[in-house]
């Protein structure tokens, strides 16, 4: 447990009848670019709040950082950073003014980093939050995170409302701040396509129980995409995530270390994407029991 950024054993949060969350059980290694990963409604924010203090959970436990977390402890919350996806600022504040404020409220706060970082940006201090650009707010948001100079940084969809090359330039600066600060980053996002360039580590969510959950290079080398006549295999045969069948030929995605035959088939390397949607596809067939996937 030392060496886990975050550990949890049957981690769960209800919402009066309903679980958003159940049977949550993950050990982050520290210093990765941790992918979570899951459809709306999987739990995704939830698990994000418990683990930044947010939230209680309902049942379970919870370390971070090597410790027990209950969700009040000053020590634990100092180190860790927190991106909402709506990047919720003070709008009538200057942007000094919420540098000064992250300054009040934080005991590692790096004052010189914060303001360095906004002015490569390009992001006036004297300018109101209010005034700023979606782009702009996404990094000032980031900013008064890392400036907390945390231990783990947690992103909630930070770059969902974001026009592309805002995009592009909030991951670009935030993947140089990691590599500068020796920070590990839980990151969730539906843009698999540039997880798949940043994170080195998967956490995949759906219908609140964990699916898969591993480094990613080790995930793709088990995994294979099948293709071969249309019936000759179904999703209940051990190994297959999932299976789409057409008129002439079915593709499958399937687990390779659990012994399933590849004769005949014809077998190609799985991507990022193909894995995850296979996944969450058969969490989502009907009458599908939850199986959790830990590498």
């Amino acid at each position: 447990m030392n060496e886990s950024v975050l550990w949890t054993a049957g981690l769960g949060k209800r919402y009066r009848s309903a679980w958003a969350l159940r049977d949550c059980d993950l050990d982050l290694p520290t210093g990765r670019v941790i992918a979570l990963v899951g459809p709306n409604g999987a739990g995704k924010t939830t698990l994000l709040r418990i683990i930044a203090g947010l939230l209680r959970p309902t049942v379970g436990e919870l370390h971070v950082l090597g410790a027990p977390a209950d969700g009040s402890s000053p020590a634990t919350l100092a180190e860790i950073g927190f991106v909402a996806q709506e990047h919720p600022l003070y709008r009538r504040f200057r942007v000094r003014e919420l540098l000064r404020m992250g300054d009040e409220l934080n005991l590692r706060w790096d004052q010189g980093f914060a303001e360095d970082r906004l002015r490569r940006l390009g992001i006036p201090l004297e300018q109101r939050a209010g005034a700023l650009s979606g782009g702009q707010r996404a990094q000032v948001a980031l900013t008064l995170a890392l400036a907390k100079r945390p231990r783990l940084l947690i992103l909630d969809e930070p770059v969902a409302s974001l026009d592309p090359l805002a995009r592009q330039a909030f991951m670009q600066t935030l993947m140089g701040s990691v590599a500068e600060h020796d920070v590990t980053v839980l990151l969730s996002s539906h843009v698999l396509a540039e997880l798949e360039r940043v994170c080195d580590y998967l956490i995949l969510l759906a219908a609140g129980h964990v699916q898969v959950a591993g480094e990613i290079d080790g995930l793709l080398a088990t995994h294979r995409l099948l293709s071969g006549p249309p019936g000759a295999l179904v999703d209940s045969m051990p190994g297959v995530i999932h299976v789409t069948t057409g008129d002439r030929r079915s593709d499958a995605v399937v687990r390779t270390d659990d012994g399933v035959d590849l004769l005949g088939w014809e077998s190609h390397p799985v991507g990022l994407e193909e894995l995850a949607l296979a996944y969450l596809r058969r969490a989502a067939s009907p009458g599908s029991e939850i199986q959790e996937l830990v590498s």
